[in-house]
C-alpha cells in the first residue's frame, strides 16, 4: 500500500490506495471532482459568448451607435438597415468560423496524447487528460511526464527539467531518496513534474496532482504565456497595420470635408464610417480560418494532421527540409540482414546475445529490437523459446540494465543463468568496439591487439558501405553485485556484428526530384556514419560529393558553418546539438526550415525549426515539439502537405489583394468625389449593401483552385506586394468610376437617386468579377476557378443588377436604370478587366518567376 507525497505543491492529499492503480469507477469519480489533467484550464465560451464576441469589433460598435442614432431621429429605414447588414455579416462570420475550428478540434483529437496507466490491474494507453490523482502510471525514454506524481520504482531515470528550473543538463531521480531533503519540491528526487520528460531509464510513479495543481500548472496561469507569434502571425498584423492607416487618415479627410461643406453631420459621419466598413476586410478573420481549416481537412486526407493552423502557412513556406534518411529516404522498416562474427563470418553467438539484449530491454521502443525478435520468429510472451540448439533463453533472468543514451549510443543488460551472471552490450561499432579488450570466434577467446582491431573495424566499414545499419555485440562474466552502472562497461569480449537493411524507398528518388521541382531543397542529417549515409543518399540521387561530419562542425564559427550549410547536402555523425547548430545556420540565411524528426534527441531541433514536422508513431517528446503530424512516414506525404499548405495560402492572398484594389479604388472614388458633387456619391445605407454583397462574393474564395505556378515555390507574406495592388489597381478602378460619374452626370442626366444606383451597379459589378483576374497570376482564360466561387460571384453581379428593379431597392433608394446603361457597364466592365490584367501581370511577375 502507498500513500500520496505530502511535499506537493497544492496537491490534496488522497486516501491509501493499492499499487494496483485505480478503477475506471473510482477514476471517473475523480476526474470529475478534479477536473481534466490540463495545465491551464480551458473555457470553452458558449456559442453565444462566441457570437457576441463578434460584436466586439470596433466598427460593427459604431455601426450599431450610428443605427440606434438613426432609430432616436426617426429615420427607421436607415436604423433597419444597418442592423440589418451588421447582422448578417456577423452572423455569416460566426457559422463559417465555427465549422471550420469545429473540423480542426476533430483532426487534433486524433492526435491528443496519451500516458499508460493502470487501471483495473491492467496497463492501458488513455489520454493524457483522463489522468486523475491516485492513478500510477509507467513511463520510460521518450516520453513526457503526464502529472506530477512520486516515483514508487526507478531505473537508471534521468529528467529533463529546463522547462521548469532552466537547467540544460538532465537530473538523476530516484524512487529511494526521500522528499524530506529537498529545499522545495523540484529539487525531490523521488518526485517527477509535468512538463518534464524522460531523457532515459525507465520508472513506475504514482500522480499527486493533475491539470492546474500541478507546479507546472501554477507557472503557467500566473505567466500566462502567450505562444509565439508564427510568420503568418506577424503578416497578418503588418496588413492591419497598413489598412489601419489608410483607412483613418482617408475616413477622417471624408467627415471634415463634408462638415466644411456644411452637409448634415449624422450622415457625413455614417458616409465615412461607411467608407471605413468598405476598406476593412472584415472578412479576412473569416477568410483565413475558414481556408486555413478547409487546408487542414484536405491535409488530413493525405494523412497529415495540423495541431495548430497558423502553421498551415509556414509549412508552405519551407524551402529547406531537414530530415533523417530513416523513414524519409528509407522505408524505417528495419530487418535483421545477417549475424557475424568479428571478421564477417556467419555466427549464431552474436544473434543470441543480441536477442537477450533485445528481450529484456526496457524503455522507447527500437526498430533495430524489433528486426531481431521478427528475425528469430519468437514471442517473448510465449512458453517456450528455443533458438536453434542453444539453451531455453527462459534460463535467463534480467538482473539489471545500464539504458541507453545518446552519447554512449550502446546500451547493456545483466542477465543470469545456473548461478552465473552475463552482461551483454549491444550498440554502434566504434562505441563497442572501444571498451573491448578481447574477441571470440567459435567459442575460443583471443586478446583484441591493434591489427585484430583493425580487422574488425575494416569489417564493418565494408558492410557500412554496401549500406548495412551495423550494430557491434559484446558481453563479459561479471560478479555478482546489488546494482550495475555504465563503469561495469569494460574489457569486454566482441562476439561480432548485426547487419540491419533498411533500402530507400522506390519513390524516393521521383519525390525528391518532386520537392526540388517545388523549391524545397532537401538536406540529411544523421547520426549514422558517413559510410552508410553516403550509400543510401548516392542511390536516391542526392549530392554525396561531400559529405560534413559532426566533428567537423564543432570546429567551425557560425560565420563558416553558414556557408558550409549552403553548399553540403548530407551530415553525418552529427548530435542534437549539432543538428540544431545547422537549422539556425539555414534560419540565419533567410530560410524557412522544416525539420522532420521522432525521437527523443530531435525534441530540441522541432522547435528550433520554423516547422516542426513529426510521425505518429514518435515519442511523446517529439510529437508535442512537432507542429505538423505524420500519420505515414514518407516524402511524399510530406510533400503532398507542403502543396496543400501553398494552396491554403495562395487563396488567403487572394481575398487581400482583391480587398487593397478595386476596394480600396472604389472607397477612394467615394471620397473624392464627396469633394465637388452638390450630394453624396452613394449613401450610408447602399455603401454598406454594397460592402456586404461584395463579401458575400469573397465567401467561397477558400474552395477556389490554385494555379500551378503558384504552388512550385514557396511564398511568404508579401506586404510590397500588397501594397502595389493598392497604389496601381486602386486607381485604375477609380479612373473607371470618374468615368461613370460623367457618363451618368453628363449623358444620362441623371438625378441624384439614379446617380446612387448607376453607380451602384457599376462599383458592385467591377470589383467582384475582378476576382477572376486577380486570382491568378496568369490567364485567366486558362486558370479555371472552383464552381462554387464562379457561382457566387456570377449570382451576386446579377443580383447587383437586379436589385434596382425590386422593393428592396425603392426601401433602399435605388430607380430602375435604362437599358443602355447596361451597355456603358458592359463595355466598361470589359476594358476594366484588361486593363487591370495587363497591371496585375507585371506586379505578379515574381509569384510565377
Amino acid at each position: 500500500m502507498v500513500t500520496t507525497a505530502t511535499t506537493m505543491v497544492k496537491a490534496e492529499p488522497l486516501a491509501t490506495i493499492s499499487v494496483e492503480g485505480l478503477s475506471r469507477q473510482e477514476a471517473r469519480q475523480r476526474l470529475l471532482k478534479f477536473g481534466a489533467n490540463e495545465p491551464v484550464a480551458i473555457r470553452r465560451a458558449t456559442p453565444l459568448i462566441q457570437l457576441l464576441r463578434f460584436f466586439m469589433n470596433p466598427l460593427v460598435i459604431v455601426l450599431l451607435i450610428a443605427s440606434a442614432i438613426s432609430a432616436g431621429i426617426g429615420d427607421w429605414v436607415n436604423a433597419a438597415i444597418i442592423a440589418l447588414m451588421v447582422g448578417f455579416s456577423v452572423a455569416l462570420n460566426f457559422v463559417q468560423t465555427a465549422r471550420s475550428e469545429r473540423a480542426v478540434e476533430r483532426l487534433r483529437k486524433e492526435i491528443a496524447p496519451t500516458a499508460t496507466v493502470l487501471r483495473d490491474a491492467k496497463w492501458q494507453e488513455i489520454l493524457r487528460r483522463e489522468i486523475v490523482p491516485g492513478d500510477v502510471i509507467r513511463l520510460a525514454a521518450g516520453n513526457l511526464v503526464p502529472a506530477d506524481a512520486r516515483l514508487l520504482e526507478s531505473r537508471d531515470l534521468h529528467v529533463q527539467q529546463a522547462g521548469l528550473t532552466g537547467e540544460s543538463l538532465p537530473v538523476a531521480k530516484d524512487a529511494l531518496a526521500e522528499t524530506a531533503e529537498a529545499r522545495s519540491p523540484i529539487e525531490a528526487r523521488n518526485l517527477i513534474f509535468l512538463g518534464t520528460s524522460v531523457i532515459s531509464g525507465t520508472a513506475i510513479a504514482l500522480v499527486t496532482a493533475t491539470g492546474s495543481q500541478t507546479l507546472f500548472g501554477q507557472i503557467a496561469e500566473r505567466l500566462a504565456a502567450k505562444v509565439p507569434e508564427t510568420e503568418f502571425e506577424r503578416g497578418a498584423k503588418h496588413f492591419g497595420y497598413l489598412i489601419a492607416r489608410v483607412v483613418f487618415l482617408l475616413v477622417l479627410f471624408v467627415f471634415f470635408v463634408n462638415t466644411w461643406l456644411h452637409r448634415d453631420a449624422l450622415e457625413s459621419l455614417l458616409f465615412a464610417i461607411a467608407l471605413a466598413v468598405g476598406l476593412t476586410p472584415e472578412f479576412l478573420p473569416m477568410i483565413s480560418t475558414v481556408t486555413l481549416g478547409r487546408g487542414a481537412m484536405r491535409m488530413a486526407q493525405q494523412k497529415v494532421i495540423v495541431k495548430h493552423l497558423a502553421a498551415i502557412q509556414n509549412f508552405g513556406s519551407i524551402d529547406i527540409l531537414c530530415s533523417d534518411k530513416t523513414g524519409t529516404l528509407t522505408s524505417g522498416a528495419m530487418s535483421l540482414d545477417r549475424h557475424l562474427d568479428c571478421f564477417g563470418n556467419p555466427s549464431e553467438r552474436p544473434f543470441l546475445l543480441a536477442y537477450l539484449n533485445s528481450l529484456f530491454e526496457t524503455g522507447i521502443q527500437n526498430p533495430l529490437d524489433a528486426a531481431i525478435k521478427h528475425k528469430a520468429n519468437l514471442n517473448p510472451l510465449d512458453e517456450a523459446i528455443l533458438i536453434h540448439d542453444h539453451p531455453d533463453v527462459r534460463d535467463y533472468e534480467k538482473l539489471d540494465e545500464i539504458p541507453f543514451d545518446f552519447e554512449r549510443r550502446r546500451l547493456s543488460i545483466v542477465v543470469e543463468r545456473d548461478d552465473s551472471r552475463l552482461l551483454i552490450t549491444k550498440g554502434a561499432p566504434e562505441s563497442v568496439l572501444a571498451l573491448c579488450k578481447a574477441y571470440e570466434v567459435a567459442g575460443v577467446r583471443h586478446p583484441l591487439d591493434l591489427a585484430t582491431k583493425q580487422k574488425t573495424e575494416a569489417v564493418y566499414c565494408q558492410l557500412s558501405e554496401q549500406g548495412f545499419r551495423v550494430l557491434a555485440v559484446a558481453f563479459k562474466e561479471i560478479e555478482a553485485r546489488n546494482q550495475y552502472s555504465q563503469a561495469d562497461e569494460n574489457h569486454l569480449v566482441l562476439a561480432g556484428f548485426l547487419t540491419f537493411a533498411d533500402k530507400p524507398l522506390d519513390s524516393a528518388s521521383e519525390t525528391l526530384q518532386m520537392l526540388a521541382t517545388d523549391g524545397v531543397k532537401v538536406k540529411i542529417l544523421t547520426g549514422d556514419n558517413e559510410l552508410v549515409a553516403r550509400h543510401v543518399c548516392s542511390e536516391v540521387g542526392l549530392d554525396t560529393g561531400r559529405i560534413v561530419l559532426g566533428s567537423d562542425i564543432d570546429r567551425m564559427t557560425e560565420t563558416a558553418l553558414g556557408h558550409v550549410v549552403e553548399q553540403t547536402t548530407v551530415f553525418a555523425r552529427v548530435s542534437p546539438m549539432q543538428k540544431n547548430r545547422i537549422i539556425l545556420a539555414l534560419k540565419n540565411r533567410k530560410h524557412v526550415v522544416g525539420f522532420m524528426g521522432d525521437g527523443i534527441n530531435d525534441a530540441p531541433s522541432l522547435r528550433v525549426a520554423d516547422v516542426g514536422i513529426s510521425v505518429a508513431t514518435a515519442t511523446d517528446v517529439a510529437k508535442d515539439a512537432a507542429e505538423i503530424i505524420l500519420l505515414e512516414r514518407g516524402l511524399l506525404v510530406l510533400h503532398q502537405g507542403i502543396i496543400e499548405g501553398r494552396k491554403a495560402f495562395g487563396n488567403v492572398m487572394k481575398y487581400l489583394l482583391m480587398g487593397t484594389s478595386s476596394n480600396f479604388g472604389n472607397m477612394f472614388s467615394m471620397a473624392a468625389a464627396s469633394m465637388f458633387l452638390p450630394f453624396l456619391p452613394m449613401l450610408p445605407t447602399q455603401i454598406l449593401f454594397n460592402n456586404f454583397l461584395y463579401d458575400l462574393a469573397q465567401v467561397t474564395i477558400p474552395t477556389d483552385n490554385v494555379d500551378q505556378t503558384f504552388i512550385h515555390k514557396p511564398h511568404r507574406w508579401d506586404i510590397r506586394l500588397i501594397r502595389n495592388f493598392m497604389i496601381y489597381i486602386g486607381p485604375i478602378s477609380s479612373l473607371y468610376d470618374f468615368l461613370t460619374f460623367y457618363v451618368l452626370l453628363k449623358i444620362f442626366q441623371a438625378s441624384e437617386a439614379l446617380f446612387h444606383t448607376g453607380w451602384f451597379v457599376e462599383s458592385l459589378v467591377t470589383q467582384t468579377l475582378v476576382i477572376f483576374i486577380i486570382r491568378t497570376a496568369g490567364n485567366p482564360l486558362q486558370s479555371k476557378p472552383s464552381r462554387a466561387l464562379t457561382m457566387t460571384t456570377v449570382l451576386i453581379v446579377l443580383v447587383s443588377m437586379i436589385i434596382p428593379f425590386t422593393p428592396l431597392g425603392a426601401l433602399l433608394k435605388f430607380v430602375p436604370l435604362p437599358a443602355v446603361f447596361f451597355v456603358f457597364l458592359i463595355l466598361a466592365t470589359g476594358t476594366y478587366l484588361l486593363f487591370v490584367e495587363r497591371i496585375k501581370r507585371r506586379l505578379m511577375r515574381r509569384l510565377v518567376g
